[in-house]
């Protein structure tokens, strides 16, 4: 089988494609033929080194995967040949809270990922593809659906009615705007592309402001609403986090989840943050079995994520490059069937 390596320093253009024995299913394991993959941001900090030290070489990169069944090992009961499945991002985390055992397997980092032909899952890290997604549309649910789903539903609790902020047009921006709409939410939406802009109010985005002509747009959604929102789907990091901060309501819940802002302009207003008794709730994906909701969401709803472009097994490189540029709406995929 083919697979893609990152066997050391040197960035995207280090990714080696190599060939590997097939490997076969032990008991309680599946082997699971991919059909695609998608990319997140992380897998960008993964492939030029950013999580320094604790990175492991050589690395099958991607922690979102979705495919067929090919195998199943001894004892495997719930999956057989030919079935449709996503793998979770955490193998380990099948349920409950996280702890340092559960988020310690996790695809793409700690463990080989999913840029590969083939892969041994356990078969309770496997999830059934809802009827109505495409493999490229599932392979897009382990990271960025998840964690969409922990900030807005699991952690953020939203409900009909209370207001949700979006920041951006990547992957898990896209998919909270969807799942908050889902929620009978508002959504207000950022962006600093007026043709996303458009593209956003057409998804069902309630408000959507340009934050490079609106630098105060925390301060603005708080005017909008009147009081502030109820949720703040925060990726920009510490570099947004003040006027997220503006924006969020008094016991209103920040989700924070990103770095992709960089560093904060003036000192961070945690004072504000204090005396209105806001939480600061970090999200890491989720488990399983948040895997399994959102899963069952989406078929419930008929909800398909949103695919900026899809890049072939062979020009999976050329797949990071493009998602580096920042100019995607949407998630990016590789097919790799």
């Amino acid at each position: 089988m083919r697979c893609y390596e990152l066997q050391g320093p040197g960035g995207i253009d280090a990714l080696a494609l190599v060939d590997k024995p097939m490997p076969q299913p032990a008991r309680g394991e599946v082997l699971v033929r991919l059909a695609a993959a998608s990319l997140n941001y992380r897998d960008l900090l993964t492939v030029k080194g950013g999580y320094g030290s604790r990175q492991k070489f050589p690395l099958v990169p991607l922690s979102d995967g979705a495919g067929v069944v090919e195998a199943v090992g001894d004892g495997v009961a719930a999956f057989a040949p030919g079935d449709r499945v996503i793998g979770s991002f955490f193998e380990n985390w099948t349920s409950g809270a996280p702890d340092e055992t559960r988020m310690r397997a996790a695809l793409g980092g700690a463990v080989d990922g999913t840029l590969t032909e083939y892969r041994i899952f356990p078969a309770h890290a496997l999830v059934r593809t809802p009827a109505h997604l495409t493999d490229i549309e599932a392979a897009t649910l382990p990271c960025a659906g998840v964690t969409a789903w922990s900030a807005v539903v699991k952690l953020g609790g939203i409900r009909p009615g209370q207001t949700v902020l979006t920041q951006g047009t990547g992957g898990v921006s896209m998919a909270a705007l969807q799942i908050a709409k889902m929620a009978g939410a508002r959504v207000i939406a950022t962006s600093s592309s007026e043709a996303k802009i458009e593209r956003l109010k057409a998804m069902g985005a309630d408000v959507v402001m340009n934050y490079r002509t609106t630098a105060d747009w925390g301060r603005k959604a708080r005017g909008i609403t009147g009081q502030g929102v109820d949720l703040v789907v925060e990726v920009g990091g510490v570099g947004t986090l003040n006027e997220s901060i503006r924006a969020t309501r008094i016991g209103g819940t920040i989700a924070f989840i990103g770095v992709l802002a960089g560093a904060p302009a003036s000192e961070l207003r945690l004072p504000l943050m204090v005396m209105q008794q806001q939480r600061l709730q970090g999200v890491t994906v989720g488990s399983v079995e948040d895997l399994q909701a959102l899963a069952n969401a989406l078929a419930l709803h008929q909800l398909k994520p949103v695919i900026d472009r899809v890049f072939p097994f062979a020009k999976a490189r050329e797949a990071f490059h493009y998602m580096s540029n920042g100019t995607h709406f949407g998630k990016v995929a590789i097919a790799i069937g």
